[in-house]
């Protein structure tokens, strides 16, 4: 596990006391707190035991603290090579609007620098902040909807 103060410019960050673990010991981790912050930014529920076992199937995670407060976290799912993705990309809403999204998604996407194709599927409505870091529109990507709510969000009108 490797632990990191952020080092963003101080403007972007109302306090000094946020640092990030990279693949952290996922035994220490409350994952029914976890299970909280996704209902708190109202994702689709999670069961601690499921995405505790997500977390440890995944290459790269992330967690960042305010203190000892857990205020964030993410994750990549990956091939080892060709294909990856960003996933979970969760900062708790009290704590959004200093840097630490930017901060997950830039670091998790350094660590999958070799892949030919690293994609992500940003929540509704985020989708200018991942432009705002670089990150281009796909055209040729697909989803098969997993009922209702993920058609309406995440698909474009039938013509």
């Amino acid at each position: 596990m490797e632990i990191t103060p952020l080092t963003m410019p101080e403007a972007s960050v109302k306090s000094s006391a946020f640092t990030s673990k990279i693949n952290p010991d996922l035994s220490e981790i409350d994952w029914v707190y976890v299970c909280a912050l996704f209902d708190k930014v109202n994702w689709r529920v999670r069961v601690p035991e499921e995405i505790e076992k997500a977390f440890r199937t995944s290459s790269w995670t992330i967690f960042i603290y305010k203190d000892e407060q857990l205020i964030g976290f993410g994750r990549t799912i990956d091939d080892g090579r060709y294909y990856a993705m960003l996933g979970d990309i969760v900062v708790d809403p009290d704590f959004q609007g200093n840097g630490l999204g930017k901060m997950m998604v830039t670091t998790l996407n350094g660590l999958l620098e070799n892949y030919h194709f690293v994609t992500l599927t940003a929540a509704p409505g985020k989708g200018d902040f991942y432009k705002s870091l670089g990150w281009k529109k796909q055209t040729t990507a697909f989803i098969w909807p997993q009922g209702p709510k993920q058609l309406r969000q995440h698909t474009e009108p039938e013509e």
